[in-house]
C-alpha cells in the first residue's frame, strides 16, 4: 500500500487534544469531564463583535486581500500605536489564526533543517509547525524551580550556529504564565542584534499580565526593527478562538514581502472572520480590565487549593490563563488517560494536558501537567478537588 510522509510519521500529536478520544467515553458513559486541557475562555466574546457579522449586509462573500483588509489592518495599526507601539497597516499581514503566523513567519526565515531556538516548555504546536516546514527546533530548558524565568543568556549563546535563524518566545507564556521583564527581552535583543539573528516573540497573551506587571513588546526595542516579528492574534484577548484571525507585524520590509508570497499561496484570511475582529478593536479598556481580574481571583484560587495537595510544586503565573503543576506521580500522560477512563467522583472527572508534549527535550515534563484556568471558581476548586481525591487513588 501507498505510505505516507516521514514528516507525517513524525508530526507530533498535540498533548491538549490527544486525549479527546478518552474524553469522549467517559461523556458517553454519562460523567461529566471538567476541562482543564484546553485555553477556551468562558469569557463572553464582545457583543459588538458578534453583531458585526449578524447585521452585515454582504450579498456576495468575495476574497479578501491577501495581507487583509486595508480598514482592518489599519484598526490593528492604531491597536499598537495606542499600546505605544510605532507600526503602520503596511506593516501587518492578516493570517488565518496565529497558527498561520507562526507557519509563514518559520517558512520566511528559515531553509530545511535550519534552526531556530526557543525555551521550553513551549506551546506544543511549535514542535509542529517547526516540523511542517522542515525546520529544527533547539531546545534551552527553563525550570519549575525558577517560576519558568528566561534561562541565562549564555545558554542561548552556546547554541547558536551557522544554522540558527532565530529565537522564538511566548510573552506571556504559553504553557508557563510567565512574563518576561523588560530586562530579559533586552538581553535577548542584544543577543540577535550581536549575532544577526531574528527574535520572533508570540505575544497574543499581551493583555493578561498580573500583579501590576507590565508586558513589554520586541517592537518597542530601538535598533531591533529589522530583526524584531511579532505574532498576534484575536483568539484569546477577545474571547475568540473560533474566528481564526491573526497577524504577522514586523517593520523588517524583506520578511514582509516574502511572507505576504506565502499568504498569496493560500490566497486570503475569512472575510466574516475579519469583520467580528475589526469590531473587536473597538472593545472599551473596560472589557480587559474586568476579565484581568477574573483571571486573577481564579489564578489565586488555583494556587491556593493547589498547594493543599501534598507533593505538587506549582510555577506561579504572572500573565496569560494557564500555569504548570508537578504532581507527585512517575507519569503524568498514564495518569491523564487514567483519569478519563478509569476515575470519577460524584460522577465527574477531570481533563488535564500533560506537560511532556511542551517539551522538546525526551524525557522532561513527564511529571507536569497544564491547567488551563478558563472555567469559573467553582468549576476549578471542584477540579482540583477531584484531581487531589485522584491521586490519592492512583495506583500507575
Amino acid at each position: 500500500m501507498p505510505s505516507v510522509s516521514n514528516k507525517g510519521l513524525t508530526m507530533p500529536q498535540s498533548p491538549i487534544r490527544k486525549l479527546v478520544p478518552f474524553a469522549e467515553g467517559a461523556k458517553k458513559k454519562g460523567i461529566k469531564v471538567i476541562h482543564l486541557n484546553i485555553g477556551q475562555p468562558d469569557i463572553k466574546t464582545p457583543q459588538q463583535a458578534l453583531d458585526a457579522v449578524k447585521n452585515n449586509n454582504i450579498n456576495v462573500l468575495e476574497y479578501s486581500r491577501t495581507e487583509g483588509s486595508e480598514e482592518f489592518r489599519s484598526k490593528i495599526a492604531q491597536y499598537y500605536i495606542k499600546n505605544d507601539i510605532p507600526v503602520n497597516a503596511n506593516e501587518i499581514i492578516v493570517t488565518t489564526g496565529g497558527s498561520e503566523a507562526l507557519s509563514f513567519a518559520m517558512n520566511t526565515i528559515a531553509d530545511t533543517d535550519d534552526e531556530i531556538i526557543i525555551p521550553e516548555p513551549f506551546y506544543a504546536n511549535y514542535n509542529g509547525f517547526a516540523t511542517a516546514c522542515g525546520v529544527t527546533v533547539v531546545p534551552v530548558v527553563s525550570k519549575l524551580e525558577d517560576n519558568f524565568a528566561l534561562p541565562p543568556i549564555e545558554e542561548f549563546e552556546k547554541l547558536i550556529t551557522s544554522k540558527t535563524k532565530a529565537i522564538l518566545i511566548c510573552n506571556p507564556g504559553n504553557p508557563t504564565g510567565y512574563l518576561y521583564s523588560k530586562e530579559e527581552i533586552q538581553k535577548l535583543a542584544t543577543l540577535v542584534k550581536k549575532h544577526n539573528k531574528f527574535l520572533v516573540a508570540d505575544e497574543v497573551y499581551r493583555e493578561f499580565t498580573y500583579d501590576n506587571k507590565t508586558h513589554t513588546s520586541i517592537l518597542k526595542e530601538k535598533g531591533l526593527e529589522e530583526h524584531a516579528i511579532v505574532i498576534d492574534s484575536v483568539s484569546k484577548r477577545y474571547s475568540m478562538c473560533g474566528a481564526r484571525i491573526g497577524y504577522l507585524v514586523s517593520k523588517n520590509k524583506d520578511f514582509i514581502a516574502t511572507a505576504l508570497k506565502f499568504a498569496q499561496a493560500r490566497l486570503s484570511p475569512p472575510t466574516y472572520a475579519q469583520i467580528a475582529s475589526e469590531a473587536a478593536l473597538d472593545t472599551p479598556d473596560s472589557y480587559f480590565a474586568e476579565v484581568k481580574e477574573e483571571y486573577v481571583a481564579r489564578r489565586n484560587l488555583l494556587i491556593t487549593e493547589l498547594e493543599k495537595i501534598e507533593g505538587i510544586k506549582i510555577a506561579k503565573p504572572q500573565g496569560a490563563f494557564y500555569c504548570i503543576a508537578e504532581l507527585p506521580i512517575e507519569d503524568a500522560d498514564h495518569f491523564a488517560q487514567w483519569l478519563l477512563e478509569d476515575f470519577s467522583l460524584n460522577n465527574e472527572t477531570v481533563m488535564v494536558a500533560p506537560a511532556a508534549g511542551f517539551y522538546a527535550t525526551e524525557g522532561l515534563g513527564k511529571k507536569q501537567i497544564r491547567i488551563a484556568y478558563v472555567l469559573d471558581k467553582e468549576s476549578l476548586k471542584r477540579a482540583v478537588h477531584i484531581l487531589s481525591e485522584a491521586l490519592k487513588n492512583y495506583k500507575g
